[in-house]
């Protein structure tokens, strides 16, 4: 059982950043890929961007690309997504998973990820 706790949504401008860390009680972390996530009120959850268990392959969804980042760091068992530029519509509640993904098709399926933080949630005013 891996348990992960998310943290640093917030109220930010548009064009402002946020950092969002997710915590991992586990110490097998660093054998997980991970993955964030966000949702939407009224909108399905979808895949924001993964990252492999070494950290070496990431992958993000195109309204990510050039603007958040995803980063591992295995020895204090904590993922980061940062986000740069925000955007109204990046608005949501953000999720981090955890799974055993072997490859790379499988990063942006909810379905590849067995355990799931509580989610923070993530404003941006216009």
């Amino acid at each position: 059982q891996v348990h992960l706790v998310e943290s640093g949504g917030g109220l930010v401008q548009a064009g402002g950043s946020l950092r969002l860390s997710c915590t991992a009680s586990e110490r097998t972390f660093g054998s997980y890929a991970m993955g964030w996530f966000r949702q939407a009120p009224g909108k399905e959850r979808e895949f924001v961007a993964g990252i492999s268990w070494g950290g070496g392959r990431t992958y993000y969804a195109n309204p990510a690309k050039g603007r958040f980042t995803i980063s591992r760091d295995n020895a204090k068992n904590t993922v980061y997504l940062q986000m740069n530029s925000l955007k109204p519509e990046d608005m949501a509640v953000y999720y981090c998973a955890a799974g055993r993904i072997s490859s790379s098709d499988r990063y942006y399926n909810l379905e590849s990820y067995d355990y799931w933080g509580q989610g923070t949630q993530v404003t941006v005013s216009s």
